[in-house]
């Protein structure tokens, strides 16, 4: 029966991945649907911390889109990549990755990677190289921003849920995953045959037209910044140090008298985590279009807006059929990992990991996974060491990053294998991810 009910969740999960958009949310649906009234399982608790979480805080990046300000970060990134382009294979990842980390989506990306192919392609250096490895950087940046709804739920009520678990996230995830790039730039440094002498590229060349749009000075026309694009960014930034701030010092909250734990309160009267990062989120939002005047409808056009509810619908199906699953079968589970686990907490990424290439979201995976882990009885440094496995969105070529990646290398270089899986971003994947988890165990040793 639970090999079954393994089935139709992982049948679940393909199918929706492969529907796009929302269609993991409402497969997930399906899931539960058949979880609860043909199986008898007991619904789970859907995850409203993490829903909340991802519209607080992609609401306040929609916002700070909409007053110019991602705009204004992507030049400054622009003019990073551009400075050394010798350098890119190690300038623009890590560029991506600090960009990423402080705005904590990886949408900037989708601004970048047109500039970081056209950078790479003028010095003919492979643009393989610098995309794939800036794709992976832009999704480990998730696991560490303090503005991300991954990071956040992993901090939260449900999963580690002490004091200073934002910090202790960030110490060791932050330095662990820059470790990780740093190897996966170094994976990458030779792939794949130089541009010149890659037949694909010799052949595009033989046409004028491409051989000439691919000297020309630009890519496209540069964006004029609106009005109060900078003001935006600066209070974005406030918002970010605030959050950081409450993490590191929890005792400068106010505390209230204690009782049932809810989504805003702790048992001892603390606020929560969850409630602390949407008040300063969405009152950073209210400030932005207050000072740039930006309007309210503006915000809910522009392209974060929307892919909120995508994230929303999508945490909320596959998640609650997940987490019926996983409490319906925790002791068959618990009893098939638990000697393995705790003899080697490092196997537990692997099983993370998995699941992470299937439902192509970090915050699912991280709600998903982490209380098994902690059910299981891993510690927590164990925990946040093994973190950075939940971005395995890369392992199936499907994901918009990977995607946008491909179509923005005119060369040709930067492709899906013919077996699928043997893609330009696998071994930059695999390398920076288990680096990253590695250096993660090492660093919780010395640091917590």
């Amino acid at each position: 029966m639970l090999l079954l009910q393994f089935c139709i969740l992982i049948g679940m999960i393909l199918i929706g991945s492969q529907m796009k958009g929302i269609g993991l949310g409402v497969m997930g649906m399906v899931g539960l649907s058949i979880f609860v009234f043909v199986f008898g399982m007991r619904p789970g608790d859907p995850p409203i911390d993490v829903m909340l979480v991802i519209m607080a805080i992609v609401s306040t990046a929609a916002t700070l889109q909409a007053c110019g300000g991602l705009d204004y970060l992507v030049q400054l990134a622009e003019k990073v990549i551009r400075s050394n382009p010798s350098n890119i294979v190690f300038i623009a990842p890590f560029t991506v990755y600090f960009f990423c980390l402080f705005a904590g989506t990886a949408h900037l990306l989708y601004s970048l990677l047109p500039i970081i192919s056209e950078v790479a392609a003028k010095k003919r250096i492979r643009p393989e190289r610098p995309l794939s490895i800036s794709v992976i950087a832009s999704h480990l940046a998730i696991t560490g921003s303090p503005m991300s709804a991954a990071t956040a739920a992993f901090a939260g009520a449900s999963i580690l849920a002490y004091q200073g678990a934002l910090i202790d996230i960030m110490k060791v995830c932050i330095p662990a995953c820059l470790i990780g790039i740093l190897i996966g730039c170094l994976s990458v440094l030779k792939k794949g045959k130089e541009l010149e002498d890659d037949p694909i590229f010799i052949e595009k060349m033989r046409d004028p037209e491409f051989a000439k749009s691919l000297d020309a000075d630009e890519v496209g026309e540069k964006k004029e910044l609106k009005k109060g694009a900078k003001s935006s960014v600066v209070i974005f930034s406030i918002a970010v140090l605030l959050i950081v701030l409450a993490g590191a010092f929890p005792q400068l909250l106010p505390v209230f008298e204690p009782g049932a734990v809810s989504l805003v309160l702790k048992a001892n009267g603390e606020l929560q985590m969850v409630a602390v990062i949407s008040m300063i989120t969405l009152t950073a939002s209210a400030l932005m279009m207050i000072t740039t005047k930006t309007s309210a409808i503006a915000v809910t056009k522009v392209s974060l807006f929307s892919s909120m509810a995508t994230a929303v619908v999508s945490v909320f199906g596959v998640v609650w059929m997940s987490s019926t699953f996983m409490a319906h079968n925790e002791v068959v589970i618990k009893a098939f990992m638990t000697d393995v686990v705790s003899a080697y907490p490092w196997t537990f990424a692997i099983a993370v990991f998995i699941l992470g290439a299937l439902m192509f979201s970090q915050a699912a995976t991280t709600k998903t996974m982490m209380p098994l882990g902690v059910s299981l009885g891993l510690s927590n440094p164990a925990l946040i060491a093994i973190f950075p496995a939940v971005n395995a969105d890369f392992v199936l070529p499907g994901y918009p990053t990977l995607l946008a990646a491909i179509n923005f290398d005119r060369t040709g270089s930067t492709k899906i294998g013919k077996f699928v899986v043997n893609h330009s971003f696998m071994i930059p994947g695999l390398v920076a991810i288990g680096v990253a988890v590695t250096a993660g165990f090492l660093l919780g040793a010395i640091l917590l």
